[in-house]
């Protein structure tokens, strides 16, 4: 088992990297929440492996957080959800407010990352709840009062961009982009309303 990979940063999407090690170059697939808290390219980095193995393909994953790659091994343990669902709802909430919504049955939330529709939403809460138990309740319940209300409107913008259909990745973009364009202070409706512009 590949436990990490350190090296280069080679180059990076916000599904991808690849990482130079010595010479090797290791392509990994990453979630949303990982691009953020990657260096820019040409850095060193310390990313966290899961190998996942079928007949017809070894597949690297990567994580910047230990929290990441546990989410992603439960995730997997659940029927049905494969690695490319797992990564899809990484990317959609952080692992804080995914514990938090799993634990407190939150389907609706859930049911907004894209690719996640109730019925699987469902079983995420009833087959991981347990799993998660109450101290990842707790951690979400403090993590929701330990946002910064700029935070807090990065993610609000986000999820508004979402329900309204868009993909996550995109409205990501969407979103980073018109806050650097409007600046601190903005208003999460100014901060969607500039989005939508860009998309």
């Amino acid at each position: 088992m590949i436990s990490f990979l350190r090296g280069k940063l080679v180059s990076a999407t916000p599904a991808q990297v690849v990482l130079d090690c010595n010479g090797v170059g290791y392509e990994l697939a990453i979630p949303l929440s990982s691009f953020d808290k990657l260096p820019a390219v040409g850095g060193d980095v310390r990313i966290l492996t899961y190998l996942h193995v079928r007949e017809d393909a070894h597949q690297l994953y990567g994580f910047m957080t230990e929290q990441e790659r546990a989410l992603f091994r439960l995730l997997l343990s659940i029927s049905g959800i494969g690695p490319k669902i797992a990564l899809t709802v990484l990317g959609g909430m952080s692992p804080v407010a995914l514990k938090g919504a799993i634990v407190s049955n939150d389907v609706k939330s859930l049911s907004r990352i894209k690719g996640v529709g109730p019925k699987t939403a469902e079983r995420l809460c009833v087959e991981l709840r347990d799993k998660i138990g109450e101290i990842g309740a707790l951690e979400a319940a403090a993590a929701k009062h330990a946002l910064t209300p700029e935070e807090q409107k990065l993610n609000d913008a986000i999820l508004a961009m979402v329900s309204l259909g868009y993909k996550q990745l995109e409205a990501h973009k969407a979103v980073r982009a018109a806050c650097d364009r409007l600046g601190a202070g903005a208003k999460v409706e100014d901060i969607v309303r500039e989005a939508l512009k860009g998309v």
